[in-house]
Parts: structure tokens; sequence; C-alpha cells
């Protein structure tokens, strides 16, 4: 599967629970509704994390990805 299109990129790798959550919720504060940022992570916590995060904030979580320790995120902003 091809990663989905993003408007915007935080990069959360090196920093831990719940820093990259909180970086992401102030950077889709500044997205319009409907656009996609894409979060690249390498707390393992982090997955559970944008999981509830995206179900409870009502954004959709769009596409999950592993890579290396890396973790990537898109989310669509409700």
């Amino acid at each position: 599967m091809t990663e989905p299109a993003f408007d915007a990129l935080l990069d959360a790798r090196g920093l831990s629970c719940p820093l990259p959550l909180l970086k992401a919720k102030l950077e889709l504060n500044r997205l319009a509704s409907g656009d996609v940022l894409k979060v690249l992570a390498t707390d393992g916590g982090s997955q559970r994390d944008f999981a509830a995060f995206a179900r409870l904030a009502g954004h959709r979580l769009l596409h999950e990805s592993v890579e290396t320790g890396v973790y990537g995120y898109w989310l669509q902003k409700a």
C-alpha cells in the first residue's frame, strides 16, 4: 500500500511520551479541517497513544507504518 499524501510533517523522533502526541495536537490545531498531518516518532508507546487520541478527538488515523524503529502516523483533522 502506498502512503497517503499529507499537508504537514511533524518529526517527533527521539521524543518520549507524551511529547509526540502533544506536539501533534498543537500542529493539528494549525491545520484546516480535512488536512493530513504525518507524524514520525520513535517511542513505541506512540502506537497506542495515537490510535486513542484520534478516536477520542474525532480525527481519522488514515495510515500507520513501522520501519526500522520509526513509527509513522497519518492523521486527518476532523
